[in-house]
């Protein structure tokens, strides 16, 4: 936690960390983030006085109010444990935002929704075993149309995914949740510009991807742009400029064309001035046409995962230009229409290593020592 608090502090914010288990008699060591550690603390959480734990928050989060370096706007963050009391903190108390990184217990308290008087932003690890499934959804049916929440789930990542150390810690869901955690509570805690800037475009983004790929309705999609704006997949040149020719493309080669296992899966958002930069991993089944990717190729019936790179530019609160990058040749060595044994190219382990930066580097260059 003081690491956490360190982490926090070196960027600008004045940060307590509250002990919130000294009224319980039993201590609490978690040395390692092993299973069983978690689940030491998950049994010593059922005698933790809840309500006070609340008030004690709430007394820390008085005493920053005051204090002289900070602005007058808090926020509260919890992880396992504390994100209950995060969660907590929005119904009960008055933060400014919360956020509540695999919380424990909150379908429990769900009841409670109603009084979020504040932003709350919840990280689901979708394989918790402390939260499994079924009270993930009730979760997600509370809170998922609740104006002040936003729930942001990592499939794959199991319980302290965000703790190094951790059995289940994963360095890129980790960096991910925390920089989206940082740009919240910038939103929140910061001043008018602050708040407006960044997240619009990113809200702003978010919505013209959700016209694409959720709702698939082109003109939604074409209202989030300026009338000149254009599309630019750099490899292979498809899009279109302006709203009659991204209306067609989009209508005809882009959003029907977009295979129905489709899924990206986030690695970094960089937002700036006027531009958003989202770092993914793009994968699909060649199962349809998909022109606007692989122009003249009929369906392959092969899977295909490519990091991709969005370099999104905004003008007058609408977006200008979209450039988008990917490795054609990592595409079609998984296609099979690419011979990766003779060319210095890469398949799906260009993919895999974005995802784990620990995977072997410089196979191609020991390969062609190896040939020469």
């Amino acid at each position: 936690m003081r690491a956490v608090a360190d982490w926090y502090a070196a960027r600008g914010f004045v940060v307590a960390c509250p002990d919130l288990f000294w009224r319980q008699e039993a201590g609490l060591q978690l040395n390692d983030g092993r299973d069983e550690d978690w689940q030491r603390a998950f049994e010593l959480y059922q005698g933790l006085d809840e309500a006070k734990a609340v008030e004690d928050a709430a007394a820390t989060l008085a005493f920053l109010r005051q204090h002289p370096a900070c602005t007058g706007k808090v926020g509260a963050i919890g992880f396992c444990l504390g994100g209950k009391l995060a969660y907590l903190m929005a119904t009960r108390s008055d933060p400014d935002c919360a956020v509540a990184y695999y919380g424990v217990g909150i379908e429990s308290d769900l009841s409670e929704a109603s009084r979020i008087s504040c932003p709350t932003m919840l990280h689901i690890a979708g394989a918790d075993q402390f939260c499994p499934p079924p009270a993930q959804e009730q979760i997600h049916q509370a809170l998922d149309t609740h104006p002040l929440t936003t729930l942001h789930v990592y499939p794959a990542q199991g319980h302290a995914f965000g703790r190094p150390g951790a059995t289940h810690f994963n360095a890129q869901a980790s960096e991910l949740a925390h920089l989206r955690t940082l740009e919240f509570f910038v939103r929140h805690l910061s001043g008018p510009a602050a708040t407006n800037a960044p997240q619009r475009l990113s809200d702003l983004w978010d919505e013209h991807v959700k016209y694409e790929f959720a709702t698939q309705n082109t003109e939604d999609t074409l209202a989030t742009m300026v009338e000149d704006a254009y599309v630019n997949h750099v490899p292979v040149l498809t899009g279109g400029i302006g709203h009659d020719q991204l209306r067609k493309f989009y209508s005809q080669r882009f959003i029907p064309q977009m295979p129905p296992d489709t899924s990206m899966t986030p690695v970094s958002r960089t937002i700036g001035v006027e531009r958003v930069v989202d770092e993914m991993v793009f994968e699909f089944t060649h199962t349809i046409k998909m022109d606007w990717m692989l122009p003249g190729l009929t369906p392959t019936g092969k899977h295909v995962k490519v990091p991709l790179v969005v370099i999104v530019h905004f003008r007058d609160g609408k977006l200008a230009h979209e450039h988008i990058y990917w490795d054609q040749a990592s595409v079609l060595v998984q296609l099979g229409l690419l011979d990766d044994g003779m060319l210095p190219v890469a398949g799906v382990e260009s993919a895999e290593k974005v995802l784990d930066p620990r995977l072997p580097a410089n196979r191609l260059m020991e390969r062609a020592d190896g040939q020469r």
